[in-house]
């Protein structure tokens, strides 16, 4: 039986004096907390927590991150550590709930904190977790997802038969100078029974230039890793490491959400379709160093996913987006036409899987690809330099627009078990457009993103 974990969602409000000022202004805090296991009150649990820090005038850090000990009871506090960003400046805010039976209202709604800056005090203040308003959100954002599926997804899915093909990728964009980067490791078994192979590529992609990149491989794969490697190639949980041609990358992974599955959840389980597409973590941050020929790349807190694929090949046509949307908001799309015979006649299939606010939009992933037995299914318009994705479910409806510009995409060629070629066209630096509506007895706006050169996307066909 998988492990449990719990997620929730928690406000805060207050005020915060800082040093260099000599007046209170108001604090809000909105957070996700995230738990490896169900959480107990009897227990000490640590979470990871995500989210939204903002001080009137001062401060809106939408990318805020941390740590939360629970004890109510074993050690009798709730401490916070949150590390967001003020006018350029790293702080960190700390502080705890001290929980006493004597006063249990107060002592679990009411939050002293102090910031602090390497090191020294450079504000404080109080927070208080508004009861008339935020206890029925926050009882009701209780989650308990299963834990073990993230961390195992990693592992290498091929089993030793022949025509099949399993990936590990990882794309992100560098916060501090929008330069994108794509890591991809490939393991081919051949459908005349040959022995299976490995390969792959890094790419670089400037805001403002064009891409470079360098293969390896191809070379003998060994099945003897728990995730991946190959010669100075590897992947594992937390790390991405390599060395090719004027290449080289060190990367620390730090996953921020769950698992996100694109295609069904079983599909991963049960290899029966083409292919399967799903993201260990559906948003990571990455630090550490990218060199390549024309310079070094310095990650600090560089935004992405990592995402695993398994299957029998490439599609005939296919496109593919990640989106960062930014406040824990992601939407990862893929469009594709199949192979198969049959299959190979319909328009795409479009599996689109929008994270938002804590949820994921439509409720399951087969809804956008098939809706109702044919009818109302997501449509796509797949093209370059622009291609495009709608579709509604139930009252709300969504519209991408997605451009790769040619100059800052790149061109590579797949093969495939079968030995068929196929060819990717992607961007670390493309642009796009989400638009989501609600129906509230007219259509009306209910979130619009613009990313321009933040996200990721490619076009494949044969």
């Amino acid at each position: 039986m998988p492990a449990r974990g719990t997620t929730f969602k928690e406000t805060m409000l207050g005020r915060v004096r800082l040093a260099d000022e000599d007046r209170d202004r108001p604090v809000r805090l909105d957070l996700v907390a995230r738990t490896e296991s169900v959480l107990l009150p009897h227990r000490t649990t640590q979470a990871q927590v995500t989210g939204r820090v903002r001080i009137a005038g001062r401060a809106d850090d939408p990318e805020a991150v941390g740590e939360l000990e629970i004890s109510p009871l074993a050690r009798r506090r709730i401490r916070y550590r949150v590390t967001f960003t003020l006018e350029g400046r790293c702080l960190v805010l700390d502080g705890w709930k001290s929980v006493s039976p004597a006063r249990p209202l107060t002592s679990m709604t009411v939050l002293p904190f102090t910031l602090y800056e390497d090191g020294e005090r450079v504000g404080e203040g109080r927070l208080r977790f508004p009861l008339a308003t935020g206890l029925v959100p926050f009882l009701t954002s209780f989650r308990f997802p299963r834990t073990a599926e993230g961390a195992g997804d990693l592992a290498p899915r091929w089993d030793g038969k022949p025509g099949r093909t399993e990936v590990w990728y990882t794309t992100l964009t560098d916060p501090a100078t929008g330069t994108g980067v794509w890591l991809h490791h490939e393991v081919v078994a051949p459908t005349d029974g040959s022995g299976a192979y490995t390969h792959g590529w890094v790419a670089v992609f400037p805001k403002d230039g064009p891409a470079e990149h360098v293969r390896f491989g191809p070379l003998p794969w060994t099945g003897q890793e728990k995730v991946y490697g190959a010669e100075d190639i590897l992947v594992r949980p937390g790390r991405l490491a390599g060395a090719a041609g004027p290449f080289t990358w060190e990367l620390a992974e730090t996953p921020q959400g769950p698992p996100l599955h694109t295609f069904p959840r079983w599909s991963w389980r049960r290899p029966w379709l083409p292919a399967s597409q799903m993201l260990p973590a559906a948003r990571s941050r990455y630090d550490g160093t990218v060199r390549h020929g024309t310079g070094e790349l310095r990650l600090e807190k560089a935004v992405g996913a990592s995402a695993r694929i398994y299957g029998h090949g490439n599609a005939r046509r296919w496109a593919w987006l990640h989106a960062d949307l930014g406040g824990g908001d992601v939407l990862e799309v893929i469009a594709a036409v199949s192979m198969r015979p049959g299959l190979d006649r319909l328009p795409p299939l479009v599996f689109l899987r929008l994270l938002h606010n804590g949820r994921t939009w439509p409720r399951r992933s087969e809804r956008s690809a098939v809706g109702w037995a044919g009818f109302g299914r997501f449509r796509a318009e797949l093209g370059l330099p622009e291609w495009r994705v709608a579709g509604r479910v139930g009252r709300r409806r969504i519209r991408v627009a997605v451009t790769q510009p040619p100059e800052r995409t790149l061109a590579l060629d797949y093969t495939d078990p079968d030995g068929s070629a196929a060819v990717c066209r992607n961007s670390e630096t493309a642009d796009a457009v989400v638009t989501v509506e609600r129906w509230w007895g007219r259509w009306r706006q209910e979130a619009v993103w613009r990313l321009s050169g933040t996200a990721h996307a490619e076009v494949g066909d044969r």
